[in-house]
């Protein structure tokens, strides 16, 4: 199997050190890359963990509500659980930012849910049964749980993207672009070791031809 090289360069000595210069660059940047993708990986390995807990507690919690939810249907009617339901007000203050992860933006969620009493609810006390209540403070605590597993669930699918970008810049510089840069060095090294031996050549032959007319003269 043939050797790629980089077409179109010309085989000079300036041609050999900006390749030189290269190469030295690619090494580098692919040393930069490997220690990105492993610090990448590790912190993707170290978010799974919490991925793996929350989702658990967003299950229990939201099993609990509507164990909860199920039992005031049963005692009160489906009607009068989707009443209280429509008198309930929005509780929840969510702030999204940014931060950095190895060069990966990740959203940072600030989120706020006001633990309420019955009747800041909206919903009268004297017409549900406790059940009610019991429901809506787990779905509120849910309702945390599932902005925090969000958040969570976001920053490890892009570090996902990130990690398989990387790790095919990495492959890349590894088998392509370096093999090739360092094969078109060799090429060029032979190239320029074999006009030196040309010109070595070509100038004992013009010297022993100046020599011969010199004798004959």
């Amino acid at each position: 199997m043939a050797q790629e090289m980089i077409e179109g360069i010309n085989p000079t000595r300036m041609e050999l050190l900006k390749l030189k210069q290269r190469e030295k660059l690619a090494v580098k940047g692919h040393s930069l890359l490997k220690e990105k993708r492993n610090a990448l990986i590790m912190e993707f390995f170290n978010i799974l963990e919490r991925v793996k807990g929350s989702r658990e507690n967003v299950n229990l919690k939201l099993e609990e509500a509507y164990q909860d939810l199920t039992a005031a249907q049963v005692s009160m009617g489906d009607l009068a659980v989707r009443k209280a339901a429509m008198s309930v007000t929005e509780s929840v203050n969510v702030d999204i930012d940014a931060r950095s992860v190895m060069g990966v933006v990740v959203p940072v969620i600030d989120s706020e849910t006001k633990k309420r009493t019955i009747t800041e609810r909206g919903y009268g006390f004297m017409d549900t049964s406790v059940k009610v209540d019991e429901a809506a403070k787990k779905f509120e605590e849910s309702i945390q749980l599932i902005i925090e597993l969000g958040e969570i669930e976001k920053t490890i699918m892009l570090l996902a993207g990130e990690i398989e970008s990387t790790k095919r810049r990495v492959n890349a510089l590894e088998h392509i672009i370096i093999p090739r840069i360092e094969n078109t060095v060799k090429y060029i090294e032979m190239r320029l070791e074999e006009m030196e031996r040309e010109n070595f050549v070509r100038l004992k032959m013009i010297k022993k031809t100046i020599e011969t007319e010199e004798v004959n003269g």
